[in-house]
């Protein structure tokens, strides 16, 4: 595979993994219920997902510091919400 190859499947695989979130974020912000969410897990995915955001970013990796990026702004809203919602 080309680099450029791997590239496009690092983004395609970065939509769709940022793209399950939408369907979370849509639901809390509906029905403000954040009942079913850990809050110890979302603070560990989002300091994963910062880390993984730097990483990306000191090795030029654009596809990894969009889709971190993108996931860790969804990740702070569902957290935003399960703090706000408790």
């Amino acid at each position: 595979m080309s680099a450029s190859s791997i590239e496009l499947l690092g983004l395609i695989a970065g939509c769709l993994t940022t793209a399950s979130f939408i369907p979370q974020v849509i639901k809390i912000m509906k029905t403000r219920d954040t009942s079913g969410i850990s809050l110890v897990m979302y603070i560990a995915l989002i300091l994963g997902l910062a880390l993984w955001f730097v990483y990306g970013f000191r090795n030029g990796q654009a596809s990894i510091m969009i889709a971190n990026g993108i996931t860790l702004a969804l990740a702070l809203v569902i957290l935003g919400m399960k703090v706000r919602y408790r």
